[in-house]
C-alpha cells in the first residue's frame, strides 16, 4: 500500500458537505467485530473469550498510529493484520458521535441540559443547529428532533442499507421514511475516518451546519453496533495491486460506463496527462487513494465545518434581541467547554473561530470610533469571551486540562471562602437588624450576581464537585419509557484532606448551589441579562432535583435554609431586601418541595417569605438610587424595565399553587398561604388560575370535596371579582360563571353571601343575567338538595338582587328582573313599576318593545300595550326607512292594539302617525287593520262587535290620511333625485299608492289630481311622465 499513497491532485466537486455534531455517553458497550466472540457453550452471553493478541495490538495501533507510519515501519503487512487495523480504526464510542451531532449532550460532569432538552437555536432551526429542512424537522421538548436521536430512530427502524467499508472509508444509504408532506427519500452517505476519529462526512441530504446530520449518525451507529454485518474490504489500492492489466482495464471501462456522465471528462483528462511524459502527474510516485487512511503529517482531529461555525456566529450577531435568544450562543460555548473537557482539540479551534468572527465584525471598530456601547447580543458574546470570575475560571481550566484533583481542591477552597463571607455578612446584619426592620427597605445588595453570570460560576463548582461523586454506569445513555435519559446517580465521596472526614463533595455541591441561588442581587439591565438569570436559575434547580436527598443532604439543606432566612439584606430570603432584588420564587419552590417531608415548618416559612415581589409592591423611596451602574431606580416610573416580569409572576404563582396543594386539609396553613397570595400577587389572571387550581384539587372526582381548600378557592375568586370589577378583562364572564360554580360547591351560605354583596363583586348585568339566573336554575337547586325554606331564602335573595339591579341599570336589567320575580306578585309588580318609571327617560324603544313582548307572552296584554305605546313615543321612522329593524315591532304593536279593541287601536294610531313616516309601513298597518274586526283578544268584560272597521271613520281615517300624505311626500322626495334606472321601481311605487288612495271614498279623484300635479310639476322628466301616462292615464 506504500505505492497507493501519493500527492492528491485537484478533484472534481463530486461530494456534498455535511454538518458536524455533538458528544454523549455510549448507549451500549462497543460491539466486537469479526474475531474473538462468545466462548463455546455460552452463545450470546456476556461471558466472552479474551481478545486475541492480534486484536489487542491492532486496537492500540489503530488508535495511535496513522496507517502510513505502519506501512513505512514494516516492509510487508499480512492481510489479516491490515484487516484488523482497518477494522479497529473506526470510532468505537457512541458518546463521541453524539457530541458531534447535537448541541446539547450530557456526559459525566456535564453542566448543560440532557440530550432531548428543548434547545431552539434560532428561528428556522432545531436543537443541534440543524436547519428545518425536510427530514430534519425538530420537535418539542422530547429531544426527538436532535440529529443523534433521529439517527438512532433511523437505525432502529431499519433505514440503513448497502453498508460497505473499503479501507478507511465507510459508505451506505439511509432512507428517510415518507411523511404526510414528503415522499420517501434515500440519501447516499460516505464517511472517512482515521485513528478512531471521523475526518470527513458527505451526505446527499444537502444539509449544512456545524454538526453531523441524522443520516451520518445512523450510518456511524450501524458500524459501531453491527460491525459483523458490514462488508469489510482493504483499501482500494490493495485490491488494484492484485489485478493484472486486463482486469484493470475492464475495471476502468466498467466504472466509466456506469458513471460516464460524471466521470468521463475527468477520466479523459487524467488519461491525457498520464500519456504525456512531461505531465505533472507522471512526476509523482504512486497515486492517491481516498480509502488508504491519513498520512503521518495529517492532523488527527474530528471533522468540524469551520465555515459553518463562522456563519452561526455571524447570524447570531445579526439577529434582533428577543426573550430566550441567547440560547444559541450559550449552546455553542457549552459545546466548547464540553470539547475541552474531553481533551478534543476542536474545542480550542471552535473558540478561536468564534473569537475571530466576533473581532471581524465591522461594527466593533465603528463603536470604538464613536465611543458608543455594544448591542445586547455583542455584549453577551463579549462577556463569554472576556470576563469570568477568577476563581471559577481556574476551576474550569483545571478540569478542562485534565487536573480533576487540583480542580476539586480549588473548588473546596472557594466554598470555604464563601462560608466565611456568609458568616461575616450575618455578623454585619446583626448590628443593623433593628434599623433595617424599622425602615423596611435597604440599599444594601450584592453588586455581582453569581446566578446568571456569563460563565456560570455556580454551575461550574457544582459540576466539578458532583463529577467525582457520580456513579458510572455502562448504560448511562439508555433511556426509559419516556425517552429521556436516566438521571445521574451520585454517592458520597469524602472531601480529601478533611480533618474529621465528615464532609462529602456531594454535600458541598448542594451547599454551594443553595448559597448561589439564595444570594440577594439586583435584577440586571437588559433583556439578555435578565433572560440569562432566569435560565441559569432553572438549570441549577433542574440539577438539584436530580439529587436524591439522604440524611446528610437534608441536614445540609436545612442548615443552609436557616442561614438564608437569617441572612438579612445579603440573602434573597432575608427579612429585608432591596426593592429591585431578583425574586426567589423558583428557588423557593425547590426548597419548599425538598424540605416539606423533613421540616414542614421551615418549608412553609421559606415559601411564604419568598412570595414577595417588592418591585410591584411599593415605589422606591427618595434617594434610593441603587448602585451607580443600576440606573433603573432613578427613573420616575413606578416599575423598572423588567423584561421577564411576566415569567417571574408566573413563577410566583407556581410557588403559591405548590403551597396550596401541600396545605390541603390544614385550615391554619391554608389561611396563611391565602393571606400571602392576597398580599403579594397583583395579577387578577394569576389569582384566578390559583383559584381554579385550588378548586380542582379540592373537588376530586372519586372523593368528597375538601371544604377548607374550597373556601380558599372561593376567597381567591371573590378577590378576582373585586379586582376586575372596574377594569376591562376579556375573561370576566368566565370568571363570574366560575365563581358561581365554586360558591355552589361550598354551599347555600356562600351563594346567599354573594347575592347579598353583589354590588362589590358584579355589575348589575352580570348579577342578574349570570349570577342570579344560575343560582335560581333547576340544576343548582338539585345540586344543593335544598328543602322548601332554603329554596325560598335563595329565591328571596335573588329577587332582592334583581330589583336592586333594575333600579341601578333598568336598561340592561329590567327584563332579567321581571323574569326572576315572576313567582312573587309583589316583587313582579315592583319590577314592572321600575320599568314604567324608567321608560320615559332611560330606556330605548328596542328595550321597551322587548319587555312588551315578554309581558304579552306572560299573559299581560294590557301591560304589553302600555309598554308598546311608550316604546312608540321613542321611535322615529323616516320616509325612506322601509327596512328599519323596528318595523316588525311597530306591526306587532299595532296588531296587539287591534286585537285588544277599538279603544286601544284608537290610542295607538296617533302615536303611529307621529312616529312613522314611511308610506309602505303605514299602508301595511292600514291593510292589516281593515282585514279583521278589532277586539279578537277576548279581554274579559269587553264586548266584540265583530264588524270590520271603516277607513272613513275614526280611528282609521286618521291613519288613511297620514298614509296618503306619506305617499305624496315620499313621491316628491324620490322624484327630486331619481335616475332613469329607477323609473320602473317608481311606477310600481305609484301603483301601491293608488291602492291606498282608493280606500278613501273620493280616492280615485284624489289620485287623479295627484297624477296631474306630477305631470305638471315634473314635465321636464319626459320619459318618466310618459311612463306615468301609459300606466295611470
Amino acid at each position: 500500500m506504500a505505492e497507493g499513497r501519493g500527492e492528491l491532485l485537484p478533484q472534481p466537486p463530486l461530494h456534498l458537505s455535511l454538518p458536524p455534531a455533538s458528544k454523549r455517553p455510549c448507549l451500549r458497550p462497543a460491539p466486537r467485530g469479526p474475531g474473538p466472540g462468545p466462548g463455546p457453550g455460552f452463545p450470546n452471553s456476556r461471558f466472552r473469550c479474551p481478545e486475541s493478541l492480534l486484536d489487542c495490538a491492532a486496537k492500540a495501533v489503530a488508535e495511535k498510529w496513522a496507517f502510513e507510519r505502519v506501512e513505512e515501519r514494516f516492509e510487508r503487512i499480512p492481510e489479516p493484520v491490515q484487516r484488523r487495523i482497518v477494522y479497529w480504526s473506526f470510532p468505537r464510542n457512541e458518546r463521541e458521535i453524539c457530541m458531534y451531532s447535537s448541541f446539547q449532550c450530557r456526559v459525566a460532569g456535564e453542566e448543560g441540559p440532557v440530550v432531548g432538552s428543548s434547545s431552539s437555536v434560532g428561528s428556522g432551526t432545531v436543537p443541534g443547529g440543524v436547519t428545518n429542512t425536510p427530514g430534519s424537522a425538530g420537535t418539542g421538548g422530547t429531544g426527538d428532533g436532535l440529529p443523534f436521536r433521529r439517527g438512532i430512530r433511523l437505525l432502529e427502524t431499519g433505514c440503513v442499507d448497502n453498508v460497505l467499508q473499503v479501507g478507511f472509508h465507510l459508505s451506505g444509504t439511509v432512507t428517510e421514511p415518507a411523511t404526510q408532506s414528503e415522499p420517501e427519500t434515500t440519501h447516499k452517505v460516505a464517511i472517512s475516518f482515521d485513528r478512531c476519529k471521523i475526518t470527513s462526512v458527505t451526505c446527499g441530504c444537502g444539509n449544512r451546519d456545524i454538526f453531523y446530520c441524522a443520516h451520518v449518525v445512523a450510518l456511524s451507529l450501524y458500524r459501531i453496533r453491527k460491525p459483523e454485518q458490514v462488508k469489510l474490504r482493504l483499501p482500494i489500492s490493495e485490491t488494484l495491486f492484485q489485478m493484472n492489466r486486463d482486469q484493470l482495464q475492464k475495471l476502468v471501462q466498467y466504472l466509466i460506463t456506469a458513471h460516464h456522465t460524471e466521470v468521463l471528462p475527468t477520466a479523459q483528462k487524467l488519461a491525457d496527462e498520464i500519456l504525456s511524459s512531461n505531465s505533472e502527474i507522471n512526476q509523482v510516485h504512486g497515486a492517491p487513494d481516498p480509502t488508504a487512511g491519513a498520512s503521518i503529517d495529517d492532523e488527527n482531529c474530528w471533522h468540524l465545518d469551520e465555515e459553518q461555525v463562522r456563519e452561526q456566529v455571524k447570524q447570531f450577531l445579526s439577529q434582533g434581541g428577543y426573550y430566550g435568544s441567547g440560547k444559541q450562543l450559550n449552546s455553542m460555548f457549552a459545546k466548547v467547554r464540553e470539547m475541552l473537557r474531553m481533551r478534543d482539540s476542536n474545542g480550542a479551534r471552535m473558540l478561536t473561530l468564534i473569537t475571530e468572527q466576533f473581532m471581524a465584525d465591522p461594527r466593533l471598530s465603528l463603536w470604538r470610533q464613536q465611543g458608543t456601547g455594544m448591542t445586547d447580543k455583542c455584549r453577551q458574546l463579549w462577556d463569554e469571551l472576556d470576563h469570568v470570575p477568577t476563581a471559577c475560571a481556574r476551576v474550569d481550566a483545571l478540569r478542562s486540562h485534565g487536573y480533576p484533583r487540583e480542580a476539586l481542591r480549588l473548588a473546596v477552597a472557594i466554598i470555604n471562602t464563601l462560608r466565611l463571607q456568609q458568616q461575616r455578612q450575618l455578623d454585619i446584619y446583626k448590628h443593623q437588624k433593628k434599623e433595617l426592620l424599622q425602615r423596611g427597605m435597604t440599599n444594601t445588595t450584592n453588586l455581582e450576581g453569581w446566578v446568571g453570570h456569563p460563565l456560570d460560576p455556580i454551575g461550574c463548582l457544582f459540576a466539578t464537585l458532583t463529577e467525582t461523586c457520580r456513579v458510572e454506569d455502562d448504560n448511562t445513555m439508555d433511556t426509559g419509557d419516556s425517552g429521556e435519559p436516566k438521571p445521574p446517580v451520585y454517592q458520597h465521596v469524602p472531601v480529601w484532606g478533611c480533618p474529621d472526614g465528615g464532609e462529602s463533595y456531594l454535600a458541598l455541591a448542594l451547599e454551594v448551589a443553595l448559597m448561589g441561588m439564595g444570594q440577594q442581587r439586583l435584577m440586571p439591565e437588559g433583556l439578555y441579562a435578565q433572560d440569562k438569570v432566569c435560565r441559569n436559575e432553572e438549570q441549577i434547580v433542574a440539577k438539584l432535583q436530580e439529587m436524591e436527598l439522604d440524611d446528610i443532604l437534608v441536614q445540609t439543606l436545612r442548615k443552609q435554609a436557616i442561614l438564608l432566612l437569617e441572612g438579612g439584606p445579603f440573602s434573597g430570603l432575608g427579612e429585608v431586601i432591596h426593592r429591585e432584588s431578583v425574586p426567589m420564587h423558583t428557588f423557593a419552590k425547590y426548597l419548599f418541595t425538598a424540605l416539606l417531608p423533613h421540616d414542614t415548618d421551615l418549608a412553609y416559612k421559606l415559601g411564604l417569605r419568598a412570595m414577595r415581589l417588592p418591585v410591584l409592591e411599593s415605589t422606591a423611596p427618595s434617594g434610593d438610587v441603587g448602585h451607580p451602574h443600576h440606573g433603573i431606580s432613578i427613573v420616575p416610573s413606578r416599575y423598572p424595565r423588567w423584561f421577564t416580569l411576566g415569567h417571574l409572576e408566573s413563577q410566583q404563582c407556581e410557588l403559591a399553587s405548590t403551597m396550596l396543594t401541600a396545605a390541603k386539609g390544614d385550615m391554619l396553613r391554608l389561611r396563611t398561604v391565602l393571606e400571602a397570595i392576597q398580599k403579594h400577587i397583583h395579577s387578577s389572571s394569576l389569582i384566578f388560575k390559583l383559584a381554579q387550581d385550588a378548586f380542582k384539587i379540592a373537588t376530586p372526582a372519586d372523593n368528597p370535596p375538601d371544604i377548607t381548600l374550597l373556601n380558599v378557592a372561593l376567597e381567591l375568586g371573590l378577590q378576582v371579582m373585586r379586582m376586575t370589577l372596574s377594569t376591562l378583562n376579556w375573561r370576566r364572564r368566565e370568571m363570574v360563571r366560575w365563581l358561581v360554580t365554586c360558591a355552589t360547591e361550598v354551599g347555600l351560605r356562600a351563594l346567599v353571601s354573594i347575592l347579598q354583596s353583589w354590588y362589590t363583586l358584579f355589575t348589575p348585568t352580570e348579577a342578574t343575567s349570570i349570577v342570579a339566573a344560575t343560582v335560581m336554575s333547576h340544576n343548582t337547586i338539585l345540586r344543593l338538595s335544598l328543602d322548601y325554606p332554603q329554596r325560598e331564602e335563595l329565591a328571596s335573595c335573588a329577587r332582592t338582587l334583581a330589583l336592586q339591579c333594575a333600579m341601578k341599570d333598568p336598561q340592561n336589567c329590567a327584563l332579567s328582573a321581571l323574569t326572576l320575580c315572576e313567582k312573587d306578585h309583589i316583587a313582579f309588580e315592583t319590577a314592572y313599576q321600575i320599568v314604567i318609571d324608567a321608560a320615559s327617560t332611560g330606556m330605548t324603544y328596542s328595550q321597551l318593545f322587548t319587555i312588551a313582548r315578554y309581558m304579552e307572552h306572560r299573559g299581560y296584554p294590557l301591560r304589553a300595550f302600555k309598554l308598546a305605546s311608550l316604546a312608540m313615543t321613542h321611535l322615529n321612522l323616516a320616509y325612506n326607512q322601509d327596512t328599519h329593524p323596528a318595523i316588525n315591532d311597530v306591526l306587532w304593536a299595532c296588531a296587539l292594539s287591534h286585537s285588544l279593541g277599538k279603544n286601544e287601536l284608537a290610542a295607538i294610531i296617533p302615536l303611529v302617525v307621529k312616529s312613522v313616516h314611511c308610506a309602505t309601513v303605514l299602508s301595511d298597518i292600514l291593510r292589516r287593520c281593515t282585514m279583521t274586526a278589532p277586539g279578537l283578544a277576548g279581554i274579559p268584560g269587553r264586548r266584540n262587535s265583530g264588524k270590520l272597521m271603516s277607513t272613513d271613520k275614526a280611528p282609521l281615517r286618521q291613519l288613511l290620511d297620514a298614509t296618503i300624505s306619506a305617499y305624496i311626500n315620499t313621491t316628491h322626495s324620490r322624484l327630486t333625485h331619481i335616475s332613469p334606472r329607477h323609473y320602473g321601481e317608481f311606477i310600481e311605487f305609484l301603483s301601491k299608492a293608488r291602492e291606498t288612495f282608493l280606500l278613501a271614498q273620493d280616492g280615485h279623484i284624489q289620485f287623479a289630481q295627484f297624477i296631474d300635479n306630477l305631470k305638471q310639476i315634473y314635465k321636464g322628466k319626459k320619459k318618466l311622465m310618459m311612463l306615468v301616462r301609459e300606466r295611470f292615464g
